[in-house]
């Protein structure tokens, strides 16, 4: 057994992540972060990214793109990696601690079941999704069983959601990402 967990994002969203200014606004936040899943999944990975910025302002605190093939680890989605990042970039496990400013999740999809656990989580104020759930689920991804009204579920925990920002943007990814044969790793969907 191993002692270590060892999950690593690409050279190339390191330096992109390094090198980027503030966005001001949903639509730029949401262009870059679905302009990192297409280079992902031409890559080779996923088709899904994710950053957590500041939400005043729009610095980019990290990004994370999904892993799970590259990792061998069905938890490296590029949710979880972002705001893991972002936790430790930051030295803290909450994003919403005291003293630290608002922060949100920009992601290319709307969260699973397992993504939207960590956001729940993470103490982040806002989420901003581009495909929605059916979107995903269109090319054969298995999204996992999450409330019918997750939207809600996150409000009632004082975190807002904003959906459908470039959502046609991000299923051209998905469906460009299907069209090539990209790997629909959850082949046991449902349990079974």
């Amino acid at each position: 057994m191993s002692a270590a967990l060892h999950l690593e994002i690409p050279a190339w969203l390191a330096a992109v992540a390094a090198s980027q200014p503030p966005l001001a606004d949903d639509g730029a936040r949401m262009a870059f972060v679905i302009g990192l899943a297409r280079r992902n999944a031409a890559a080779g990975g996923g088709p899904f990214a994710a950053a957590v910025f500041e939400s005043a302002g729009g610095r980019l605190v990290a990004a994370g793109v999904n892993r799970v093939v590259e990792a061998a680890c069905s938890a490296a989605h590029a949710e979880i990696l972002a705001l893991s990042l972002a936790q430790q970039g930051l030295g803290c496990h909450d994003l919403g601690a005291s003293g630290l400013p608002v922060h949100e999740l920009v992601s290319s999809a709307e969260p699973c079941a397992m993504c939207l656990g960590a956001v729940v989580w993470s103490g982040v104020r806002r989420v901003v999704c581009a495909a929605r759930d059916e979107d995903v689920r269109a090319i054969g991804f298995d999204e996992g069983p999450k409330p019918e009204d997750w939207v809600a579920v996150l409000a009632a925990r004082g975190i807002a959601v904003r959906r459908d920002v470039l959502r046609a943007e991000a299923i051209a990814v998905l469906r460009e990402y299907a069209a090539g044969g990209g790997d629909i790793y959850n082949g046991r969907r449902g349990g079974a």
